[in-house]
């Protein structure tokens, strides 16, 4: 793709606009970034541009397009809804309209593999990375993993694989993105109030599929029904994974070994109990990672070895240390309910609770509903404590206190707990509130008990 001298404009100047920036500016194109934050609140990004030629408008959003001149071209980050005023006029503009990862196909010669999905995208992406590294293979992790994959495109050749963690903000913007081999994980209630519906964010996710021909692969989540149904819109090779059904071909948990059946030959990988990352929702994760793998032509060792080395991803049932013989977990990467109710399943023994954060529009009764007598107690913080703290009064949990900070929260849980107890942070909400990350959340959290230990 040729880029010399094409007008483009950036909006959202975050984790994925920096390096964008920098790549666009690289290939000879005149960029503008566009911003609502004011320049003082995007100091550290703009020192880090400050040898790249490049215009801004920060603190606002034009209110004529005219102001920007002739535009070629609009790459958006995914913090950016693109049914803004200001995007819709610039669509309204006949000026195309695309995502920081259809930038990357566009510019991308490595072989790609997507995988979204509510939960799990981290994990698997890390874990499928993982093994093409032990395959000897040059692999780049990008995406919503938290590495841009607009400044690894730019780089890679074509004897090399990208894997890539795609979010549904991502899947808003893509055009032609086709990856060779794309999975979906799961699909639960998330990311509603920018969806709207249930409905949007299914078809959004599924958008994963929409270029591929009957030369790709799709692989998809059998036990979950939603999309197991959907899959049948899919034009591309669907193979399936499960850990409930053995499956005529596909990759499934048989007498407690991944098994994987296909064109007619049956490879057992390995035992579920040699995985080294914990619960049953990484049994799903290491099935779509094993078939992803497989479908690639590596070899069944190679993936077995992976499996039992991996140790899992920072921030997800992430063992941070045990004071008094009282554990602390960090789970800041569990975004929405259906990812802390898994974490509360992977734990054993009593768990005190830190949960809150952004309201995304879920509703907590099946969250509450999974404590189910396992969390003793549970500490709730930021713009959900009082969400939370209803229903669970409403479904006869008594034992709920809202608190001002995640401080508060980890003070009165180590106040409250009694040695074999587990202190989980496994929020069920997004961090946006007071954070500007679940990493940065994740981080404070491991501060904090850090501190603990030392006083």
């Amino acid at each position: 793709m040729n880029l010399k001298n094409k007008n483009i404009l950036v909006i959202g100047l975050a984790i994925s606009g920096v390096p964008l920036v920098k790549v666009l500016s690289k290939l000879g194109a005149n960029v503008i970034v566009n911003d609502l934050k004011p320049s003082h609140m995007l100091k550290s990004s703009l020192e880090e541009l400050k040898d790249y030629n490049f215009k801004t408008i920060l603190g606002r959003h034009p209110d004529d397009i005219r102001e920007l001149g002739d535009i070629d071209l609009v790459v958006v980050s995914p913090g950016v809804p693109l049914n803004i005023d200001f995007i819709k006029k610039l669509r309204d503009a006949n000026i195309e309209i695309i995502s920081e990862i259809e930038m990357a196909y566009r510019i991308n010669k490595a072989e790609i593999i997507a995988i979204t999905g509510t939960n799990g995208k981290t994990t698997t992406t890390a874990l499928t990375s993982e093994i093409f590294k032990n395959a000897i293979k040059k692999v780049y992790a990008v995406g919503n993993i938290g590495v841009s994959a607009t400044e690894k495109a730019v780089k890679s050749k074509e004897d090399e694989i990208m894997v890539m963690e795609v979010s549904s903000f991502q899947l808003e913007g893509i055009v032609n993105f086709r990856p060779k081999v794309a999975a979906i994980l799961n699909i639960t209630p998330d990311h509603l109030n920018r969806h709207g519906t249930m409905e949007n964010y299914i078809d959004i996710k599924f958008d994963l599929f929409k270029n591929q021909n009957e030369d790709d692969f799709a692989i998809i989540n059998y036990d979950d029904e939603i999309c197991r149904k959907k899959s049948t819109d899919i034009k591309s090779k669907v193979i399936f994974f499960s850990n409930n059904t053995i499956l005529d071909e596909g990759v499934f948990v048989e007498d407690n070994n991944i098994v994987v059946k296909y064109e007619g030959q049956k490879n057992i990988i390995i035992s579920t109990n040699d995985i080294r990352i914990p619960g049953e929702h990484n049994i799903e994760n290491a099935l779509a990672a094993t078939a992803m793998a497989f479908i690639m032509g590596i070899d069944a060792k190679i993936i077995n070895r992976t499996l039992k080395e991996f140790n899992g991803v920072e921030h997800r049932i992430e063992h941070v240390t045990s004071i008094n013989n009282i554990n602390f977990v960090n789970d800041s990467k569990a975004t929405n309910t259906d990812a802390a109710i898994k974490a509360i399943k992977a734990i054993n023994g009593p768990i005190i609770l830190l949960a809150g954060g952004l309201d995304k529009g879920s509703e907590f009764d099946d969250f509450i509903k999974s404590f189910d007598k396992k969390v003793k107690k549970v500490f709730l913080y930021g713009e959900t404590a009082e969400k939370i703290f209803m229903t669970a009064k409403k479904l006869n949990f008594n034992e709920a206190k809202i608190v001002k900070s995640l401080d508060k929260a980890v003070n009165f849980a180590y106040d409250e707990a009694e040695p074999g107890d587990t202190i989980l942070l496994s929020p069920a909400c997004a961090s946006w509130d007071m954070y500007s990350s679940f990493e940065e959340r994740g981080n404070h959290f491991k501060q904090l008990v850090r501190d603990l230990g030392r006083s």
